[in-house]
């Protein structure tokens, strides 16, 4: 329980980066730190969901699964520069293939399947 405790500090240090640094998502670390907090104790689960950076970024999609435009955009870029490395660095054909259908069911998931929210 105190690993899930101590992930779910990092996650959100790595969420609060990510609002002041663009390149870097803010909602999926923050989405972590919950799950962590969650399986770590009640007390900080009751605690995060408490915070400000819980009901700004991610209360909206763990009530209602949807995230704004701005959210989706920002999480689909870095999830394609991670996804960028290992299609650059392989010269495996069944590999690239399979990245390249990971990429277009992410991007089918982000724009079917997640409602999109306008910002309050």
């Amino acid at each position: 329980k105190i690993i899930y405790i101590f992930l779910g500090f990092i996650f959100m240090g790595l969420g609060v980066l990510g609002i002041i640094m663009p390149f870097l998502p803010t909602t999926p670390f923050l989405l972590l730190a919950s799950v962590c907090f969650v399986r770590g104790s009640k007390k900080f689960e009751i605690w995060f969901k408490g915070t400000r950076l819980y009901k700004k970024y991610i209360e909206e999609f763990v009530e209602n699964q949807s995230m704004s435009i701005k959210q989706k955009i920002s999480l689909n870029i870095f999830a394609d520069c991670m996804i960028a490395i290992p299609f650059i660095l392989t010269e495996n054909v069944f590999l690239r293939m399979a990245l390249i259908y990971i990429v277009g069911y992410k991007y089918y998931y982000f724009i079917f399947k997640i409602k999109t929210v306008k910002v309050r």
